[in-house]
């Protein structure tokens, strides 16, 4: 990590995962999920969904739907929520290709 000092900061240039630069357990899983749910959150918006109307709809109660919205999002697998988004209507694509290093990546993708 790349470091500077501005107006008398330490100010260190980040990786593209927060979650690893913060040290923490299962970064990679973590930025994935973060991702999953960012997208989830604009798909309600764009639909237009209330909590209750896209816990129906994503097949969680509505708890679980509030706390996604609020960043806990700790008890729902990846798996789940790409269920959600395609409850959503939106299609999810995995693409897997040999890596250009020993250990491969897992990398979101959205547009």
């Amino acid at each position: 990590m790349q470091k500077r000092i501005i107006d008398g900061v330490e100010v260190r240039r980040g990786s593209d995962n927060v979650f690893a630069d913060l040290g923490l357990p299962d970064a990679e899983k973590l930025k994935i999920k973060t991702g999953l749910v960012v997208e989830i959150r604009k798909a309600i918006r764009a639909i237009g969904l209330n909590q209750q109307e896209a816990a129906k709809r994503m097949g969680l109660p509505q708890p679980k739907v509030s706390g996604m919205m609020h960043g806990d999002f700790s008890n729902l697998s990846e798996r789940k929520l790409m269920d959600c988004l395609n409850r959503l209507g939106y299609d999810i694509e995995i693409k897997v290709r040999p890596a250009s290093e020993p250990v491969g990546h897992l990398t979101l993708a959205t547009g």
